[in-house]
């Protein structure tokens, strides 16, 4: 019996000394298999400084201080030592129809010296190009500009080991949430706009259309609504629709676009409309566009939008509402 339990140690023994050994064989694999792994390299996106162009759309002159800028993070498998440089391409995309469009070409190079190691021990270097320089790069001038047009800005990151990377090596996982590395970025041409340009306390009053409700002056208000900027060419004001039935607070939300009212929306804060939410629909179809003129002042603006409910628990269909703003 005792010879039994020795041999049944022995093989227990032997066995174990085989699972560490093949443990260790198949450490050894995997650390060669993850050694010879080529990684790619990504430029992550720790913020956007600004990503707007801004021009005077009366004169064409390219604002002063507008630019484009941003924060870039490197990341390779060696935790940045690959780095060797990042190329920098900048080209101009029409939108609006126009000719202006420029392919892009190579600006300028950013060599690894000019990186600082960031928060998380990779290096990091802060990009930023004027509105002046983006004109002389795609040899544009601000009369070629229109709102809606695009600058492109593409970047390349190049390793020590001769490797590049950039925006056609992207997959969604490089795209999205902490992991941004986009490679391309596209500034929205803008027409700049005074600060103080259509904003602080007007009267609000309709002048026509109904909402689906059958409500024809639930946009006439009793007291002043104020105008406020958000950014160079957003603008907010809260009021309330209905004063005298529904009484339910919004929040209106214009784009000031290059000479039109665009992007006209609102969102229900508070009370409740009945059916759906109530909400203030788009403006800028074909067949409705309403315009401002900075030269002209900011005295009265007639803006008309589309009221409807997008749950479509409410008829009739959108109706178009308009509302004449008047300063005090």
């Amino acid at each position: 019996m005792k010879h039994f339990k020795n041999r049944i140690i022995m093989a227990l023994i032997a066995g174990s000394a085989l699972v560490f050994t093949a443990c260790q064989d198949g450490d050894k694999v995997f650390d060669e298999v993850q050694a010879n792994v080529e990684r790619g390299a990504v430029l992550r996106t720790v913020s956007i400084l600004n990503n707007e162009i801004a021009f005077n759309l009366e004169t064409g002159e390219i604002a002063d201080d507008t630019f484009f800028g941003v924060i870039l993070e490197e990341q390779d498998q060696e935790g940045g030592e690959l780095l060797d440089f990042v190329e920098v391409y900048i080209g101009y995309r029409d939108n609006t129809g126009g000719e202006s469009t420029v392919a892009e070409s190579l600006n300028t190079t950013i060599p690894g010296s000019d990186f600082s190691i960031g928060e998380f021990g990779l290096p990091r270097v802060e990009f930023s190009i004027t509105g002046a320089e983006l004109l002389a790069a795609t040899g544009l001038s601000g009369s070629d500009l229109a709102g809606g047009d695009q600058f492109s800005i593409r970047f390349e990151l190049v390793l020590t080991d001769g490797r590049r990377y950039s925006f056609a090596d992207n997959s969604g996982t490089l795209t999205g949430s902490f992991f941004s590395s986009p490679f391309l970025y596209t500034p929205n041409v803008v027409c700049s706009v005074d600060p103080t340009f259509f904003t602080g306390e007007y009267t609000m009053t309709q002048l026509s259309g109904s909402s689906p409700f059958g409500i024809g002056d639930g946009f006439t208000q009793t007291e002043p609504v104020t105008i406020v900027a958000n950014g160079d060419t957003n603008r907010t004001f809260d009021f309330v629709y209905d004063p005298g039935g529904f009484g339910s607070s919004y929040e209106m939300s214009i784009d000031l676009v290059c000479g039109e009212f665009q992007n006209v929306s609102g969102r229900i804060t508070a009370g409740g409309l009945g059916c759906g939410d109530g909400s203030i629909g788009q403006t800028g179809s074909a067949d409705v566009v309403t315009t401002y003129d900075q030269t002209a002042g900011d005295a009265s603006f007639t803006i008309t939008f589309f009221d409807f409910d997008p749950s479509g628990g409410c008829s009739p269909p959108p109706n178009e509402v308009v509302v004449r703003l008047d300063k005090i």
